[in-house]
Formats: structure tokens, sequence, C-alpha cells
């Protein structure tokens, strides 16, 4: 296990507005960041497009992700794939990879679903450590939030798996080297 690198990752689910009872469908993104805990930098980054197999990008999906049905048919590839290439560039079950709150809970359940294998075997909760160390009471502490808190302007788009994962990478460098300078 390497133990010194965390590789933060952040799902983008197929979602609706229109009442359903599942309000979140099929992973449709994952954005990746590798943190260097030795030297402070992120030193890898990547996005994926997801190709669901039964559910579609809602309007609302691309309202609120940026994602459009036209990026997925033309970039998108089975989780499958995309799942192999995480493994391969980030080192799947040699590193520690970790998520604000329970994308690993969503990213397992579609993977059962699938029959595919996790890319990983350790994973952090970096919204229940961050809560921990400031002693956030608030259960429903967003990541964007969390961020003020550290005193860290957020970069990008929300909602983007991409982007929240490097925003992560950059929160979670404050909660393993407290004392770097942030960048």
């Amino acid at each position: 296990m390497n133990f010194n690198r965390i590789v933060c990752f952040d799902l983008e689910m197929c979602c609706w507005n229109d009442g359903r009872e599942s309000r979140t469908g099929e992973i449709i993104e994952i954005g990746v960041a590798e943190l260097d805990l030795v030297t402070g930098q992120i030193v890898r980054r990547a996005q994926y497009f997801v190709k669901p197999e039964h559910d579609e990008v809602s309007p609302f999906c691309t309202e609120l992700t940026g994602i459009k049905p036209d990026v997925i048919d033309k970039n998108g590839k089975p989780l499958a794939t995309i799942l192999k290439s995480v493994e391969q560039k980030f080192g799947g079950r040699h590193k520690i990879y970790a998520a604000w709150g329970r994308d690993d809970a969503i990213l397992r359940a579609e993977c059962k679903a699938k029959d595919l294998k996790v890319p990983f075997n350790e994973y952090l909760n970096l919204a229940t450590l961050f809560r921990l160390q400031r002693h956030v009471t608030n259960k429903r502490c967003g990541l964007r939030a969390a961020m003020d808190m550290a005193g860290l302007e957020w970069e990008g788009r929300h909602h983007s798996g991409y982007v929240d994962a490097y925003n992560l990478a950059r929160l979670a460098k404050t909660l393993f080297l407290p004392g770097e300078p942030q960048s």
C-alpha cells in the first residue's frame, strides 16, 4: 500500500427534478486528482465520461453538471472500461482513495449491479475527517462550505467531477499537510 498518495475522486450521476422516486441514477462522470503527501503537489488529474446503460442525461442534469448528452454519446465509455483506466493510471488497490461523503457506496452499488470490481480497497470519507478535525457539527457541510472554512477559494465549475476532485485534493492537503502553503 502506498501511504504517500491519496487519490481523490468525485462522481456525477444522471439526475432529474421531475418527481422520480430515485433522484440520481447511473454514473456519468468520474473526476480524479492524486495528491502526493510528501511534496504536497497534485501530481495527476483525469476526467472520465461514463456511458450509462439504462439512464439518460436529463436537461436538469445538464444544467446542474454542465454535461450534455452529446458529450456522453461522443466521449462516454462503459463503466468497466473507465474503472480499468482509473486502476491502471492511479494505482488501484495500491493507493488510498478518498471522496467527499459516500461516493464509495455509490460506486460500490453500481459495480455490484453491473458485476464489476471496485478499483480500490482503502477508502477515506474526507467529509467525516474534516468535521472531526474542525469540530464541525453540521452534518450537511458540503465541500464548497468546507473549502470556505479552510480559507480556500473554489476553483472552477461546481458539480463537475473533474473540478470537484481537484478542489477536494486541495482541501485534503489542508487535512494531511496542515503546515504547507496552500495553492
